[in-house]
């Protein structure tokens, strides 16, 4: 399987709460980070974990993925009914049809206020 497949596996399992399946796709000493809220996930079972308790309400569009090698880019969008609409950029290390590192930045859209300086030079969306 192609690692760009794997990816997208990843997401319509998670989509899907195959949390099993999920789980199937990453290596056992899968190590994914969130540089964003300073943590860093070790092991599959805790990842799938990890996953699996957020609170209920989510679902999940996948806007694109992008491979080179072993190298897969993922930008996602998980709305939630309660918690609003998050975006996720991921860079994933696939080898052996296995994830076997990530990095997640994850954000709330319109989370990061826009300074009053870059008005002149931008429009919101």
């Amino acid at each position: 399987m192609e690692p760009s497949e794997t990816v997208r596996l990843l997401w319509d399992r998670m989509r899907a709460r195959d949390w099993a399946g999920v789980g199937a796709l990453l290596a056992d000493d899968v190590i994914v980070d969130w540089p964003v809220s300073g943590e860093r996930i070790r092991g599959r079972e805790n990842y799938v974990r990890v996953n699996a308790e957020y609170p209920e309400g989510w679902s999940i569009e996948v806007l694109r993925v992008v491979a080179s090698g072993h190298d897969v880019v993922s930008e996602v969008e998980v709305p939630h009914d309660t918690m609003g609409t998050h975006r996720v950029a991921s860079f994933w290390t696939v080898r052996d049809g296995l994830i076997t590192e990530g990095r997640e930045y994850w954000t709330e859209l319109g989370a990061d206020p826009s300074p009053a300086w870059r008005a002149a030079y931008v429009e919101r969306v």
